[in-house]
């Protein structure tokens, strides 16, 4: 008999639990496995769409930070239980013991940290996200780093398993779970195989429809007022517009043409807005009203009234922050826009505006960061009304001043803060726009 054998042994009951335990643990790593495939190697729409199986019923903070504390307790639990302090486990197998250790109470502790923190974040955001704990923050010594989520909890849970599994099987726990028991060990096998289907069919039962829209025009207003995927065949376009109406919507590859909007969402969340295009609209290319999106990698242009907007994102102030990323927008009153909300603008291409570029006005708040803005009239980014912008690293170029205008707020300013807003400015690249980078009425710029 090995030394470790006869320390397990002794405990019959508890073997059963630890097993549990470690089929909890592998369950709930192939949740984390399934949103590695839906995110990096499906390349679904995240979030609606890597939730990995059970997220689309259960993708609640509160959820996840009672799993992560529970699995914390069971493992202290079994620690003290087995007494695994004394020396005689540490001698029957060092490096079991060492690792085990090292998984429960350091790698699995600070999972329940960031599990504790986003939880807080949860709360204090009004039971929404972002919950970006503390690696999914940029971090403070590294400006603008910071980590996938869904990658950065795969990689904590891998960690924490891969130590609880070493120990698991180091210490041959396996080898006792049914000794002289073959029917307890069958009705645990069957019992687990049985819940993880169980749980399986829960997810997918949960998980909003894809539907398909063929190749061809189709007639719009095209409604959309239940979650699902609408995913655009090659050629697929809809004539007159799109309406979400309805939360967990994602919509890819689909082209728009007319309509006041391209595509509408009114009061919905967990929107996402996919490779789109949009065209001939005679208000907003892509209009949102108390609501949340992301949207990715759109291209917006020829609408059809000089009054026409790109993208407006407004009276969201209470919402999850909005994401506009990769996006090409041709012409229009104003590119992209914002009125009192939570908004990131990162990585577009905006040009030939009439008004203005880019704008975060209304008290609205977030980062407009490594855009390029180009060939505007009178302003490229603005700052307004109060609103508190990070602007950095963007090129704005060739801002062309509106002098009938009369108004020195528009003489070709690249980046302008305005009417009691704050500015924080940095690392831009500011050319051929005679009015630079400015501050006007009680507004602020603060140099990073």
């Amino acid at each position: 008999m090995r030394p470790a054998d006869g320390l397990v042994r002794r405990h019959p009951w508890l073997n059963v639990a630890f097993f549990l335990v470690v089929a909890v643990m592998l369950f709930h790593q192939s949740e984390h496995a399934a949103q590695i495939v839906q995110k990096d190697l499906r390349g679904d729409a995240c979030p609606n769409d890597c939730r990995g199986l059970l997220g689309f019923a259960f993708d609640v903070e509160w959820v996840h930070a009672a799993y992560n504390h529970s699995i914390l307790v069971l493992l202290v639990g079994l620690f003290l239980a087995y007494r695994m302090w004394r020396p005689a486990w540490r001698r029957a197998r060092p490096w079991a013991w060492a690792v085990l250790a090292l998984g429960v109470f350091v790698l699995q502790g600070y999972h329940v940290v960031e599990h504790t923190v986003k939880l807080d974040q949860w709360f204090a955001n009004g039971h929404r996200s972002p919950t970006p704990g503390l690696l999914g923050q940029p971090l403070p010594m590294a400006e603008g780093v910071n980590f996938s989520l869904i990658e950065l909890h795969f990689v904590i849970n891998t960690l924490v398993l891969l130590c609880v599994l070493a120990g698991y099987l180091g210490f041959g726990f396996h080898r006792h779970i049914w000794v002289d028991r073959p029917r307890l060990g069958l009705a645990l096998a069957g019992a687990t195989v049985g819940l993880f289907l169980l749980i399986l069919g829960i997810g997918f039962s949960f998980r909003p429809p894809t539907e398909h829209l063929a190749a061809g025009v189709h007639r719009g207003p095209l409604v959309l007022d239940r979650a699902q995927t609408l995913v655009g065949e090659p050629g697929a376009v809809v004539q007159g517009g799109i309406r979400v109406l309805a939360d967990n919507v994602t919509v890819h590859g689909v082209e728009v043409r007319g309509g006041e909007y391209g595509i509408e969402v009114d009061g919905a969340e967990n929107v996402v807005l996919e490779d789109v295009t949009v065209s001939g609209s005679s208000l907003d290319g892509i209009h949102v009203r108390r609501g949340s999106v992301i949207i990715r990698d759109c291209a917006i242009g020829a609408l059809s009234s000089p009054y026409a907007q790109g993208i407006d994102i407004s009276f969201g102030g209470d919402k999850p922050m909005s994401h506009v990323r990769r996006c090409s927008i041709l012409g229009g009153l104003e590119g992209i826009v914002t009125h009192f909300a939570n908004v990131s603008i990162v990585g577009n291409r905006v040009s030939k505006t009439s008004l203005r570029g880019i704008t975060m006005t209304e008290m609205s708040m977030g980062a407009i960061e490594r855009n390029d803005v180009q060939g505007g009239l009178g302003v490229g980014i603005f700052c307004g009304d109060y609103s508190h912008c990070s602007i950095t690293r963007n090129t704005v170029r060739d801002t062309r001043s509106d002098a009938p205008s009369g108004d020195r707020s528009r003489m070709g300013v690249g980046i302008s803060s305005h009417y009691g807003a704050v500015a924080r400015v940095g690392s831009n690249t500011v050319s051929t726009s005679p009015g630079g980078v400015e501050a006007f009425i009680g507004a602020r710029i603060v140099r990073d």
